[in-house]
């Protein structure tokens, strides 16, 4: 029996791949395949509704639920590293902030030998998959499909006395985050409309379900691509343990995101020869850079009581006040249900002669604590910061453990292993500890509860650091675009040395971006799409 045979295969339903399959299959000319190991969102009210997000991100029936293996950065510790698995990945279950990062990142991608990745190249993208009321008609999108909206700067008391602090220690208010500049005090812009999370399933699979030439098929977890010599035919799935195969007349693009791209990329035989022929993998195509150059935001949470009543979310999670939230999102889609867990942020630079911010601060309104595997918010009032170097150099390695494509891989972050990511954080945390110690924020204040008061010396800083930081959610890098010989794909995404194959999402970033990476990935979706129509026409003038 012959295996389906589509234009196009994709390989991940998440916040690369759903836009991609979205756009490849709008024109109509072409058949495409979408291929999703995860379930159907909508089957999960909690997806929907944006404080769903502790319900999301530890639950494996939506999640990975991935860990990294122990290392000296992390004390010894596995930290956790959720990964959406469902349609829209990621964006169906992260904190739904939108930032795209400084135009300096995509600048240094094209200094990098990536020609078409500068911040002129890719500016048109942003604005083309964007619906933005606010901002500068050159800088922000108006008619995309994805809703992005301001956080209501007066939803938290607390936040108004922090914007005012924060402009006492030399960071003015910012109104567009995403605008001309990326410093100083500012709302979170989110992916919220309406009180409902716009997940790249809900913005650009929704619309497209209707398309004839579109396929999608969910709970197909990849086993490894068909490959003849140097060219990809397709791939080989799994549904409910029966076996699958799907061909591609034109190209098979990988989109299952920093930790499974690089993995099922060694599962059909391309990567270190050594590692895969230990693993029992026939090497089929060398390439040492896939699985390395894993980065990621580093993020110690810095926390501290809020002494004042009703200045945080903590007041307003249990009892009648809950119920009350509760009715405010039924009856108006509105209240802290209906927001970001990370309304404010700060971006600033550590220390002088940067050009631009090398750190920031995301400031959650509340204290929470993990309750069986659940983060439920705490009963004591408070607020926790989250804290990165933007642009950390830190790097490790995700590599498969075996030959089977249901164990999860090996991640070793290697935090920490920088002198220039150790120095970064040291001072945004005292960033942090200036700015709750500055009136009108410092009347609210109670005691330093993490790391504490007592804790002063950048060596025990440092030690807190190792022993409790956690990662924001941000692994970018496995399957590198460049020219050097660690590079995977090349600056129109196809995998070096390889016909009919290409990597598009997280994986494909050479270096970290300046904030969270979720409407980079989007925008590497749409970037994909156009790179591929592009090819197929030209193909198709050709044969003509």
């Amino acid at each position: 029996m012959s295996s389906p045979m589509h234009d196009f295969i994709v390989i991940g339903a998440g916040s690369s791949g759903g836009t991609l399959a979205a756009r490849l299959s709008e024109c109509g000319q072409y058949k495409v395949l979408l291929l999703e190991a995860g379930t159907e969102g909508s089957d999960f009210l909690w997806s929907r509704i944006p404080a769903g997000v502790s319900k999301l991100i530890g639950n494996p029936a939506v999640n990975w639920c991935f860990s990294s293996e122990p290392d000296e950065g992390s004390g010894g510790r596995r930290i956790e590293v959720p990964r959406g698995k469902m349609l829209g990945g990621t964006s169906s279950i992260n904190g739904m902030v939108f930032m795209r990062g400084q135009p300096q990142d995509y600048d240094h991608w094209a200094q990098l030998g990536n020609r078409g990745w500068s911040w002129d190249d890719i500016l048109p993208v942003f604005k083309r998959m964007e619906r933005y009321d606010g901002g500068d008609d050159a800088l922000r999108g108006r008619n995309g499909p994805l809703r992005v909206t301001d956080t209501p700067r007066h939803q938290v008391p607390l936040l108004e006395k922090m914007i005012e602090a924060a402009g006492k220690i030399g960071l003015p208010y910012n109104t567009d985050l995403n605008g001309v500049r990326q410093e100083g005090i500012g709302m979170s812009q989110v992916t919220i409309a309406k009180g409902r999370r716009q997940s790249t399933a809900f913005a650009y699979l929704d619309p497209a379900r209707g398309r004839p030439n579109l396929t999608i098929e969910k709970g197909a977890l990849a086993q490894n691509l068909i490959l003849e010599g140097r060219r990809c035919l397709g791939v080989r799935y799994s549904i409910n343990g029966e076996i699958r195969e799907a061909r591609a007349a034109r190209e098979v693009i990988v989109c299952s995101g920093a930790i499974n791209s690089p993995k099922l990329l060694e599962l059909s035989g391309i990567g270190q020869p050594d590692l895969l022929s230990a693993h029992g993998i026939t090497p089929v195509h060398a390439l040492k850079g896939v699985g390395e150059n894993l980065r990621d935001h580093y993020s110690p949470r810095v926390k501290f009581e809020i002494i004042a009543r009703n200045a945080t979310f903590n007041d307003n999670a249990r009892g009648w006040r809950l119920v009350r939230e509760a009715a405010k999102y039924a009856l108006f889609g509105d209240g802290f249900l209906s927001r970001t867990a990370v309304p404010i942020r700060m971006y600033f630079r550590t220390r002088e002669g940067l050009e631009t911010p090398d750190a920031t601060i995301s400031v959650l309104p509340f204290l929470y604590e993990m309750i069986n595997g659940e983060r439920r918010i705490a009963k004591r009032r408070g607020i926790t910061m989250n804290v990165n170097v933007l642009r950390s150099e830190s790097t490790g390695s995700i590599h498969i453990k075996s030959a089977n494509p249901e164990e999860a891989p090996a991640i070793r972050f290697n935090f920490l292993s920088t002198q220039h990511d150790r120095d970064g954080l040291l001072a945004a945390i005292r960033k942090g500890r200036e700015l709750m110690a500055t009136s009108p924020l410092k009347e609210m204040t109670g005691a330093e509860i993490a790391p504490g008061a007592h804790i002063q010396s950048d060596a025990d800083l440092l030690e807190w650091v190792r022993n409790t930081a956690e990662t924001t959610y941000h692994p970018v890098g496995t399957c590198k675009m460049g020219q050097d010989p660690m590079a995977v794909v090349d600056a129109e995404l196809r995998v070096h040395g390889m016909e009919g194959l290409r990597v598009a999402d997280a994986s494909i970033m050479p270096t970290l971006t300046s904030g969270n990476t979720n409407a980079p990935c989007i925008m590497i979706g749409e970037k994909c799409a156009e790179m591929v129509l592009r090819a197929a026409e030209s193909v198709r003038r050709h044969a003509a």
